[in-house]
């Protein structure tokens, strides 16, 4: 058969639904033998929405999401969405196609090296060189892009080894099990947590990828320990829990609201470093730390675990929960990043403010949102605020990009939701900045028929950077922008368009849009100088923020 037959019997073979790309010279076989398969083709607007759309469906299904391009500039525009995915341990297959090998050692037209390009944000990148080692680079690339911690793998496919006759076929998998940690290391685990006055659990990511959060609320109700979750793993433990602190991440005064200065021993549960970095909750390097992951502890000076309990993240704390013998009943842990948050959308819950409050937005978001719809949380001023103020019951029920953080993944990462859980209402929670990016993604959802909600927080500048140089310098430089008439725009598309002119139109509009069967895009002006009060809220000032 066709080396690009047998390419698509190995993706049907890793059982993927979708690819999400862009059809070039250099994949036109590729393209044609897709035409022949199950395998559902989101043929996208840009190479980058393609990529935050694998990113997306990798991160909600637990499969490796894969994108395909052609070579140069299609490959080149993939590269935000494939390390964004990388960083936040999502898994992807990023493929690209490529100019024939017989022009590839000489100055030649859109060839760049693309595996040395792409080998820094991936776990593994190579290029097809035969068409009989086809089976083994894709089970390969699948396998790690889905192994332990996840992340983006890339093929490089040349056009004319696509075009090669082949008699290979796909290969199968192999099964395996994540381990469990040596009892005598969970014994001493369990000594440190019963010795402890005030433990305190950080959940990170990784439990919410290790399928572990029924373990973390079985361990919290024996056990009453407080419960602190990065942005990735919000939802880890219902916010309705009372041992549920809060989100920490945000301000350098989460290491005292967060129950960090206060605690002598912290369990981290499936805590990836890139999400919040333990020089912050661990400044002067005191506390005794448990570290239960499916590997073992990234090298840090602030990070140097007592203990390791490595393999099935949510078996080995349900076993170190058993080897504690008496339940845990007192802390002396507060709970004021959790009274404060409370208190504050209380505060705002009813406001007539416009432009709107974030919280306000936040609050009337929430309320026109059932607890397994989905948000995606863009990058920018309101992902600040969606971090902290967004209350989930569910993990991966509001998607922040958080590792590498990249613009634009919402309107992308939405469409991408809605196609892996067509069930459930989503919502692409967006700046007016970080939609302009990617709007073009609009007229992919209404192509495919994936209905998803837009909301844009307008308030025309990039609000977070405007954020950063007013604490910094105490003046502004170059953030302002002019933004389309973004109801016109939506319309333009053939999509619903909504301009909120008052605080009291967004949760019936929202109510709305989540029950209509087509894109809406919500415009809906912010007034963030209350920015400054999510960083005073708690007496603190603003640590790093991204950019």
């Amino acid at each position: 058969m066709k080396a690009a037959k047998l390419f698509v019997e190995c993706l049907e073979n890793e059982e993927v639904e979708y690819i999400f790309g862009i059809p070039g010279e250099e994949n036109l076989d590729l393209m044609d033998s897709l035409l022949d398969s199950e395998i559902e083709f989101i043929t996208t607007r840009h190479e980058q929405g393609a990529a935050f759309m694998a990113d997306v469906y990798g991160r909600l299904t637990g499969k490796p999401g894969v994108c395909l391009s052609t070579l140069g500039p299609g490959a080149t525009n993939l590269v935000t969405g494939v390390a964004d995915a990388n960083m936040d341990n999502a898994p992807l297959v990023a493929i690209a196609g490529q100019a024939a090998t017989t022009r590839m050692h000489k100055e030649s037209h859109q060839v760049v090296d693309l595996v040395s390009m792409f080998k820094p944000i991936t776990k593994y990148a190579t290029q097809v060189l035969e068409p009989e080692t086809i089976p083994e680079v894709v089970r390969k690339a699948f396998k790690l892009a889905q192994a332990e911690k996840p992340g983006a793998t890339f093929i490089d496919l040349p056009e004319n080894i696509t075009e090669m006759e082949t008699s290979e076929r796909p290969l199968p998998f192999s099964e395996n099990r994540l381990t469990f940690a040596d009892r005598e290391l969970l014994a001493k685990a369990a000594d440190l947590v019963k010795q402890a006055k005030c433990p305190l659990i950080l959940v990170g990511n990784g439990a919410v990828r290790g399928q572990a959060t029924d373990d973390i609320l079985h361990f919290v109700e024996r056990h009453k320990i407080p419960v602190v979750n990065t942005f990735m793993a919000k939802g880890a433990i219902p916010f309705y829990n009372p041992m549920a602190v809060g989100t920490a991440g945000l301000q350098k005064g989460d290491y005292e609201n967060g129950g960090f200065a206060k605690a002598d021993l912290i369990i981290c549960v499936g805590f990836d470093m890139v999400e919040y970095h333990p020089h912050l909750w661990n400044p002067n390097r005191s506390h005794t730390i448990i570290h239960i992951d499916t590997k073992k502890a990234e090298v840090d000076n602030s990070y140097i675990p007592a203990v390791e309990l490595i393999g099935n993240v949510g078996a080995n704390l349900k076993a170190l929960g058993n080897a504690i013998s008496e339940p845990i009943t007192d802390t002396e842990i507060n709970f004021s990043l959790r009274e404060a948050m409370i208190d504050e959308m209380n505060r705002c819950s009813r406001s007539d403010a416009w432009p709107m409050l974030p919280q306000k937005i936040i609050w009337d978001l929430r309320t026109a949102m059932n607890s397994e719809d989905i948000a995606i949380s863009d990058v920018g001023a309101h992902k600040m605020w969606m971090a902290r103020m967004f209350r989930c019951d569910l993990p991966n029920t509001c998607i922040i990009s958080n590792g590498f953080a990249g613009m634009g993944i919402a309107v992308p990462g939405a469409i991408a939701a809605k196609l892996a859980y067509p069930n459930r209402a989503v919502v692409a929670v967006t700046g007016d900045a970080g939609f302009m990016m990617n709007s073009q993604e609009i007229e992919t959802a209404l192509r495919c028929q994936t209905p998803i909600v837009i909301l844009i927080w307008n308030d025309s500048q990039y609000g977070l950077i405007e954020w950063k140089q007013q604490r910094r310098y105490g003046r502004s430089a170059y953030i302002d922008f002019k933004n389309p008439n973004f109801v016109d725009y939506a319309k333009s598309f053939g999509a619903e368009g909504v301009r909120i002119n008052s605080a009291e139109e967004l949760l019936p509009s929202l109510k709305k849009a989540l029950k209509t069967p087509t894109v809406t895009v919500i415009d809906c002006p912010v007034d963030y100088s209350e920015n400054d009060r999510l960083t005073t809220l708690l007496g603190n000032v603003l640590s790093e923020i991204e950019d």
